[in-house]
């Protein structure tokens, strides 16, 4: 015989009472949505626009995409994507993720929606790699590497870390998009292959592994910035990894070098690559030619 609840007690079998008290959202606990949007433009729907309609499509395509409209997300970028697999791309984050597909909704509900064509889209969440030392692992680090936990110049180091890591880690949850015109999207997994399983390494391990992968990319700072966003249970790829680069020739550059790192070359599959270079809706349309 089941045992009968008491009121207010949820049924035998359901949630607990310490998660029936959590409260339900769509807001994530911590970070915020991110969505990667790929469109093209159909040039025979295109052709059939008059120009009074191409002008008011131009007018409500830009007004979709402006970072500063009151209904606007928390960030919004668009770029130009080079070759084939689109021709302008939108990257938008917000705490909500309704906020964040309406971007999508407004394109397609314009005057110009008709003629776009949605060609690839990654969906995810910000977050801090739990790679990302605490001040304590940092300074377990230091010692493994050879520092005197007693000497100043290991004191040193571990304040410095310590007065940068909430910045760190807020700005992996909540990131600017830095103001540079060269950037490169693409999914990423890690590998799960017998005697190439990420997922069975310990995790001293794989931290390890992670280190010696920051390490190449720091070799970067001031020319490229990177944003990792996690899609597990969200997406066909775990993760997704956005650069921006003040030289395009940057982004091949941090690429390859990271490349040879172990855990890119023996543990990393990687999904289709986009190019873009950031630009706003007017030059994004004069440049697929789609004018009045």
């Amino acid at each position: 015989m089941q045992p009968q609840s008491r009121p207010g007690q949820p049924p035998h079998g359901g949630p607990s009472a310490a998660h029936a008290a959590v409260e339900t959202a769509i807001v994530p606990c911590t970070g915020w949505h991110c969505s990667h949007l790929f469109y093209r433009f159909d040039r025979a729907s295109l052709a059939a626009f008059t120009p009074a309609a191409l002008a008011e499509g131009a007018r409500q395509f830009a007004a979709a995409v402006d970072a500063t409209a009151a209904e606007a997300p928390r960030r919004l970028q668009t770029w130009i994507v080079a070759g084939h697999k689109a021709d302008f791309a939108a990257m938008v984050l917000d705490p909500d993720p309704i906020k964040v597909d309406a971007v999508h909704q407004r394109l397609l509900a314009g005057p110009l929606g008709a003629a776009l064509v949605p060609t690839y889209s990654f969906v995810s969440l910000t977050e801090v790699s739990e790679y990302v030392p605490t001040v304590a692992q940092y300074g377990e680090r230091l010692v493994a590497e050879g520092e005197t936990p007693d000497g100043p110049a290991f004191q040193a180091k571990v304040q410095g870390y310590a007065a940068r890591e909430p910045a760190m880690r807020q700005a992996r949850l909540e990131p600017e998009m830095p103001p540079w015109p060269n950037a490169c999207f693409y999914p990423m997994n890690k590998k799960r292959k017998v005697g190439e399983n990420w997922f069975t390494l310990p995790f001293a391990e794989r931290s390890r592994l992670m280190a010696e992968h920051g390490a190449s990319g720091m070799k970067f700072g001031g020319r490229v910035s990177q944003l990792i966003t996690v899609a597990v249970g969200l997406d066909d790829w775990e993760w997704g990894v956005t650069l921006w680069a003040r030289r395009p020739d940057w982004l091949k550059e941090i690429v390859y070098a990271m490349r040879f790192d172990e855990a890119s070359a023996r543990y990393a599959e990687f999904g289709p690559f986009f190019t873009g270079y950031v630009a706003p809706a007017e030059r994004i349309l004069a440049h697929c030619r789609v004018n009045a």
